[in-house]
């Protein structure tokens, strides 16, 4: 064990300096920092996952394990905040976050950064989907498998039915929140866009019965560009939009359902952009699959 803890100890020290370094050269070189808040956010996803797994294990033995993954989300706020000099401000001036359970929350779906996003604005009692994959992940499948994660096999559509009625299930029984990006994947749009919706998180809130709270972020390519190596240090609008009823809803009303909501948070997604960079910005094209409307149908709003 001690000499576990000594490479360990040993590892995060060089890392952290090779962290520093890139952070140093940055001030010459611009794109030095990509590297350098990369390499941190990889550092706190790692130390993190790795309390998260502790976390998980101490909280499922004295009871409380739906608490798991806001407690290590939290943890990533603060930790990625510090390290990267990124954070997210979430404006919910209603406080659904903390009033409105159980329910399926919903987000655009921009890049790996939106792991931060979860961190600052996660709510209580609640877990998120993922792909079945990341279960095998050192550190981070390990964390979410212990803290209730749901996973989801894509390729196999019985598993995903599967896995789907079990979420319903918790969702009713234990007051669960599920929270999931129905996207489906990341857009890396340079502009404010949202690719397709799926149905799995719509099919899944009718399903239970409970309500949709659609959460939309920023498009903030101002701040992390992939494609161009741009990573900088910012603060990000994020914003809860009013909980949507799916009381008395069927499965037949899950194409309006998704059409709707799909074109509510793309006009809040705009909105919220031009917010973020002060300016008015251009609207990626609208390459809908699903044939969402211009104008949003009209929409129940839970009490």
């Amino acid at each position: 064990m001690p000499a576990i803890l000594s490479y360990v100890g040993s590892f995060l020290a060089g890392y952290t300096v090779l962290v520093i370094s890139f952070y140093m050269v940055s001030i010459v070189v611009p794109r030095a920092a990509f590297v350098a808040r990369s390499l941190a956010s990889y550092l706190s996803l790692v130390i993190c996952s790795l309390y998260g797994v502790a976390a998980s294990i101490a909280l499922r033995l004295l009871g409380y394990h739906q608490l798991a993954q806001w407690t290590v989300a939290r943890s990533f706020k603060w930790v990625m905040g510090l390290t990267t000099g990124v954070t997210f401000d979430v404006e919910d001036p209603n406080g659904y976050l903390d009033k409105t359970r159980p329910a399926v929350f919903i987000g655009n779906h921009q890049t790996e950064l939106d792991v931060l996003m979860l961190g600052c604005m996660f709510p209580k009692y609640c877990s998120v989907t993922a792909k079945a994959s990341l279960k095998k992940v050192p550190f981070l499948g390990w964390f979410m498998a212990l803290s209730g994660s749901i996973f989801i096999n894509r390729s196999n559509s019985q598993d995903a039915r599967s896995a789907m009625r079990g979420a319903a299930e918790e969702i009713r029984n234990k007051r669960q929140s599920v929270y999931m990006f129905p996207e489906g994947t990341r857009s890396y749009s340079k502009e404010p866009m949202l690719l397709p919706f799926k149905k799995g998180a719509f099919h899944l809130a009718v399903q239970a019965q409970v309500p949709i709270v659609p959460v939309v972020v920023a498009n903030y390519s101002h701040v992390l560009w992939i494609k161009g190596m741009v990573f900088k240090s910012g603060r990000i609008p994020c914003k809860v939009l009013e909980p949507i009823s799916t009381i008395g809803l069927t499965a037949a009303d899950v194409d309006e359902l998704t059409r709707s909501t799909r074109e509510l948070m793309l006009k809040e997604l705009v909105a919220l952009t031009e917010k973020a960079r002060r300016q008015p910005v251009s609207q990626a094209r609208d390459s809908q699959a699903n044939g969402v409307s211009n104008t949003a149908p009209k929409m129940k709003v839970a009490a």
